[in-house]
């Protein structure tokens, strides 16, 4: 008997929303991670993208334990001698209201086309409204 391998072209893709309301920021990144790499299918395949669409609302509401808002610090290098531009988790929040989030799905998923592919497929919004009610998404409770 040999293992099945699933192919692109027989996975039905699927629509959840998580509501990141008061919940660890690292939690909800991991869940939507994995809903994002497949690895809650029966026949996840690794070289396959089997994952499903995650619709994030209330991203700028996520909680952080201990004293991480003062402590995290996102980086970002221009290129150019002294260009290193260093920002809190709550800085963060206030000028880029989803990027905390949308950085902790993307260290979660493989660094290769294929998690490209996947993070395509992740959509944050830091308000309670998003406009995919067409897709009929199913709530993912955490």
């Amino acid at each position: 008997m040999s293992t099945y391998m699933a192919k692109p072209n027989e996975i039905a893709k699927k629509w959840y929303v998580i509501d990141a309301e008061g919940k660890p920021l690292g939690r909800v990144a991991s869940q939507a991670a994995t809903i994002l790499r497949g690895k809650h299918r029966p026949y996840y395949t690794p070289h396959v993208d089997t994952g499903d669409f995650v619709i994030i609302i209330n991203s700028d509401k996520a909680i952080l334990t201990g004293n991480k808002e003062n402590d995290k610090m996102y980086r970002h290098h221009s290129g150019y001698m002294g260009g290193l531009k260093e920002f809190t988790y709550k800085q963060m929040v206030q000028r880029k209201p989803e990027f905390p989030m949308y950085a902790a799905i993307k260290g979660m998923l493989p660094k290769s086309s294929l998690g490209r592919k996947m993070l395509k497929k992740l959509k944050i919004y830091s308000g309670s409204e998003h406009p995919h009610q067409a897709q009929q998404p199913e709530m993912w409770e955490i």
